[in-house]
């Protein structure tokens, strides 16, 4: 099979999840093509894009959340949406590209792809089998205006809202949001922290803001410290926010470890007692393969704010809002064992623990039987 995978940088989850499928088609022995289809146009497009998102969620994400509602309210109105026609206009330049190649199938992980091929099989253009894969938990935006063959949710508990926005039953698959290979392998605790360096003595608490360093992770970690210095090794880590980790080394080097970007972030998970994070659909879908207690600190409003909502209303991890009356509380609670336990019991409950393997096999699956009814 030749398969296409189309993606933007608008948070790293979606070229994480991207990345992930990618993966395990290859394994597989598929030949995969992994595209930001306005590269095409050219690539300071793509990169005013992807830039603008990460800027307005680092710097302003009260501004972000506003957008997100204002997409909520206009999703209820009978005409398609500024993203959609905003899309189509990349329509012609995806559509010569696909005509070069001819795949087998096309894969996104972001909504704007979705929107441009939906536009391409509306107005008549030759598009093999469509794929999209869900990264937030929850329906966002403009999807029910979107027309592709499947769409693949984070949990078969969301099927009644994908469908209740619109989308057909029988297109929804809930397999799962996934995850690096990495992520899913399992290993002792004691070997990972002794490759890493750290003491396995002591109890680990990791914090991160995402692929972006984006949350009021010095507020966190200068709580944290107050009261967990002297018993338990903290671990910051800001991703691609050099800002953010030149900031965190000034005010808390020597306290804590901080790091920048990692390629060793399921290293860091599995080798820790608990993990604070934003409610990022990836890395929280990530820390639950992995199987580690959770508390989700200073979403950014919009879909961060349903993913958190989904997973501590499912037990899978402790929802902080106000990290100076709450965070020591939830730290507390999941830093006794028996409570770690019983979260990561629903974690494996919930989240399909090999969510990129199973899309490949579906993949694997609609393809073979759209040769022999082809």
């Amino acid at each position: 099979m030749d398969a296409l995978m189309l993606t933007c940088g608008t948070g790293g989850g979606h070229n994480t999840a991207c990345a992930a499928v990618a993966e395990a088609m290859a394994a597989r022995g598929h030949a995969v093509t992994t595209l930001n289809p306005y590269t095409l146009k050219n690539d300071q497009v793509a990169e005013v894009i992807d830039k603008a998102y990460i800027l307005l969620a680092q710097k302003a994400p009260n501004a972000f959340g506003a957008a997100y509602k204002l997409g909520d309210v206009y999703r209820k109105l009978p005409f398609p949406s500024p993203v959609y026609q905003l899309n189509r206009q990349m329509e012609p330049v995806l559509e010569r590209y696909m005509e070069q190649r001819r795949f087998d199938a096309v894969v996104t992980t972001h909504l704007f792809p979705a929107e441009i091929l939906t536009s391409m099989k509306r107005r008549g253009s030759s598009v093999p089998r469509t794929y999209f894969i869900a990264t937030d938990y929850a329906c966002i935006p403009f999807t029910e205006e979107t027309d592709l063959d499947r769409y693949i949710i984070p949990a078969k508990e969301l099927t009644e809202e994908f469908v209740g926005r619109g989308i057909d039953r029988s297109r929804i698959r809930p397999l799962g949001i996934p995850v690096r290979r990495q992520f899913t392998g399992k290993e002792d605790r004691a070997s990972i922290r002794e490759r890493l360096g750290m003491d396995p003595g002591k109890k680990m608490i990791l914090v991160a803001g995402g692929s972006i360093g984006a949350g009021h992770i010095q507020q966190v970690v200068g709580i944290l410290l107050d009261r967990y210095e002297s018993s338990a090794q903290i671990v910051v880590i800001c991703g691609s926010n050099r800002e953010l980790e030149e900031h965190m080394r000034a005010s808390f080097g020597g306290r804590c470890a901080v790091l920048g970007f990692t390629d060793q972030m399921a290293d860091y998970m599995k080798a820790c007692d608990l993990y604070l994070s934003k409610p990022g659909g990836l890395s929280s879908t990530e820390a639950a393969v992995v199987g580690t207690a959770l508390v989700h600190i200073t979403p950014i409003p919009g879909c961060e704010t349903s993913n958190m909502h989904f997973f501590a209303e499912n037990g899978m991890s402790l929802a902080v809002n106000s990290p100076e009356h709450e965070l020591i509380d939830a730290c507390d609670r999941l830093l006794e064992e028996s409570a770690r336990e019983k979260m990561i019991a629903a974690q494996r409950r919930v989240i399909p623990a090999d969510a990129a393997t199973a899309i490949c096999e579906l993949l694997e699956e609609e393809y073979e039987q759209n040769k022999t009814s082809g």
